[in-house]
């Protein structure tokens, strides 16, 4: 197993108390591994295996503890023969019916510590929020980091070049399983086909009982399309309405709403930095997982300054911050970041190729007058820092333990 050490130093100060432990993220993203992490953790702890009691709902083998009585009855009976503390671990919770009510009186009746994971966040948030109010705290698992890729090829392989890695990393993105596949290009891609097939068909079409597949289809590739860019739903609405096709705009805002509820896409708002409020329009999507769009749309090579951009995203917000896009006047940051009391921004390009380039992508901070830290990011060999603001190569920028 590859460490996530990032994550588990977030987990361990809640290991072995009474909050439930929600660990989300699309498919395949590592949430269970994660979960073979914590035992790990607990059996650093003198914690013994007879303590854990593990249920995979996407395991035949746990079909008829798929609701929550049948799951309540099976814990009982497996608890009362366990000396001490029971240490639940439940893998896809969001297949047991009415799963909520058999989590919420474990947590009431056994002396237990309780982990679950869950691939839908509506479902998750939704039902944490009617049961378990105040009472879990929620950990969301991303595909690797470009750090965690590089841990991950180190296993694999005697010798490896971080610049070279880093163009693989472009195109095919982290899903964990990939380090497997690293050698094979056309396998990885049908892998990566079979994640976004199984996303889109268990955590979109079904519950949220979409009968339109093909319009789902084409709203998730024209935002593959356009990821970093702004639009909006009447947007899209408008382009099919160009192709002859009819659609509300209140139709593909949810449907994109449910691509973000399976942790396909995410949304960034944009912030007003002078006037300190949020806009409610033109909100940009990325995707969590890059490598699914170059399964799915390609043109990953191709759209690099996008790509880039998208990588910055998910690596900001894998790293625990809030981030928006910054909107100073008529000057546009692509993202500002915000974690307890820290605050940085980042430009985001491909070369810093011309004195234009520069001129736009430094002077964007032109209208910032606080002191938080301002970077460009580029994939620039060279150090091109200037006026107090920081020029860092983008592999520099993800493999640095901290930004100040």
């Amino acid at each position: 197993m590859i460490p996530r050490e990032q994550y588990m130093q977030r987990i361990r100060p809640f290991i072995g108390n009474e909050l439930i432990k929600i660990l989300t993220g699309m498919r395949r993203s590592g949430k269970s591994v994660m979960l073979d992490l914590i035992k790990d953790e607990l059996r650093g702890q003198g914690i013994s295996d007879d303590n854990f009691i593990s249920f995979n709902f996407e395991s035949l083998a746990n079909t008829k503890f798929c609701n929550a009585r049948a799951l309540y009855g099976e814990l009982s009976r497996r608890i009362a023969s366990i000396s001490g503390k029971s240490y639940l671990f439940f893998d896809e919770i969001q297949e047991v019916t009415d799963w909520e009510r058999c989590i919420n009186s474990a947590r009431v009746d056994f002396n237990c510590d309780i982990y679950i994971t869950g691939s839908n966040a509506h479902l998750l948030s939704t039902e944490l929020a009617t049961y378990l109010g105040g009472r879990y705290t929620e950990f969301v698992i991303y595909p690797f980091s470009f750090q965690e890729y590089l841990i991950g090829r180190k296993q694999t392989a005697t010798r490896i070049d971080p610049a070279k890695e880093f163009h693989s990393y472009l195109e095919l993105g982290g899903m964990p399983f990939l380090i497997n596949l690293h050698e094979e290009r056309e396998a990885s891609l049908q892998y990566l086909r079979d994640v976004y097939s199984s996303v889109i068909l268990k955590d979109i079409i079904k519950r949220n009982k979409i009968r339109d597949v093909d319009l789902l289809e084409r709203i998730i590739t024209y935002v593959m399309a356009n990821i970093g860019h702004t639009f909006s739903a009447r947007s899209i609405s408008n382009y099919f309405k160009s192709e002859n096709r009819r659609v509300a705009p209140e139709t593909v805002l949810n449907y994109i709403r449910a691509c973000c509820d399976a942790f396909l896409f995410c949304k960034l708002r944009r912030e007003d930095l002078v006037g300190k409020r949020i806009l409610s329009v033109n909100e940009k999507y990325y995707l969590v997982d890059h490598g699914i769009r170059q399964a799915v749309y390609g043109g990953n090579n191709r759209d690099i300054d996008q790509l880039l951009e998208n990588i910055v995203c998910i690596e900001l917000i894998r790293r625990g911050y809030n981030v928006t896009i910054g909107k100073a006047g008529e000057q546009e940051i692509d993202f500002v970041a915000e974690r307890a009391d820290k605050k940085l921004y980042v430009q985001v390009c491909y070369l810093l190729s011309s004195p234009e380039t520069i001129a736009r992508e430094f002077g964007a901070y032109k209208p910032i007058r606080d002191h938080f830290p301002k970077y460009v990011i580029s994939m620039d060999e060279f150090d091109m820092s200037r006026d107090g603001i920081k020029h860092q190569n983008i592999r520099d920028f993800l493999l640095a333990k901290a930004w100040d």
